[in-house]
């Protein structure tokens, strides 16, 4: 193996239907030129369809699995998604705390369905808000999940901004709000950190191929970190692979698609 990849160790649940979750977080990461690691926090029974039922792990045995690729393995950026309760994200917290912070982390706070339905209790929520935001280097909160963060609503492009302010002010440096939600022909995705704010623009493409965009998104930025990216840079880069995977979707399914994790940037 060519020791100059970039180690990436992706935290997060499995998507048995691969457009999510650990299997889409290891093919942008593949195809993004990183090396990919990675810890199942819960196994999914899912397709285009939805999610048939979730089988949490063990925080023992999630525990094992980031330490054994720590201690032996490395990385050089972690991104962290799906942590269903709040035991698992106290002891990625745990984890994080005891962890070299000059390794960039990527969160995207997964906590809240597409449907609108909350999938943290509110002990987890706080958890998550209170204990790993502050630890890590960027989140990246679609609409409904930055909502719940700060409580104030999201109407517009002017409030996207908005209320990525507050977050800054809670002491998180640095967050992508992602406007994927807001009912506009163009998507904008604004980066917002302690001095500096920048938009990233494009058309919105009208497609039921989006499912994993969450995922493809955050473990591509932090593929971009752990290649030694500027943060704006591999931003840049992880919103340009999102747009053309999505635009180049194979219409796999009968459901909610997945993107294509094959595309070159």
């Amino acid at each position: 193996m060519n020791n100059q990849l970039a180690k990436i160790l992706t935290i997060a649940g499995s998507d048995s239907g691969g457009g999510a979750g650990i299997q889409g977080d290891i093919k942008t990461i593949s195809s993004l030129g990183g090396y990919a690691t990675s810890a199942i926090t819960a196994i999914t029974a899912q397709n285009t369809l939805g999610v048939k039922g979730i089988l949490n792990i063990s925080v023992d045995m999630i525990e094992k699995q980031v330490i054994a690729i720590l201690e032996d393995i490395g990385a050089d950026a972690i991104k962290i998604g799906m942590l269903s309760n709040e035991e698992i994200i106290n002891c990625i917290v745990k984890l994080l705390s005891n962890t070299n912070k000059n390794i960039p982390i990527v969160l995207d706070p997964v906590m809240v369905a597409k449907g609108g339905h909350k999938l943290l209790d509110t002990g987890a929520e706080k958890a998550l808000i209170n204990k790993l935001l502050p630890l890590c280097t960027i989140i990246t909160p679609n609409i409904p999940e930055a909502e719940v963060i700060t409580g104030s609503k999201i109407n517009n492009t002017s409030d996207l901004e908005t209320v990525g302010k507050s977050i800054i002010d809670m002491g998180i440096d640095n967050v992508l709000m992602k406007g994927g939600h807001l009912n506009s022909l163009q998507l904008t995705d604004i980066l917002i950190t302690k001095n500096k704010i920048k938009y990233f623009k494009n058309k919105k493409i009208i497609t039921k191929n989006s499912h994993g965009t969450g995922c493809t998104l955050s473990s591509a930025i932090a593929c971009g970190l752990g290649q030694k990216l500027t943060l704006k840079k591999a931003v840049q880069r992880a919103h340009l692979y999102v747009y053309k995977s999505i635009l180049n979707a194979p219409d796999i399914g009968k459901g909610n698609g997945p993107l294509n994790h094959l595309i070159k940037v």
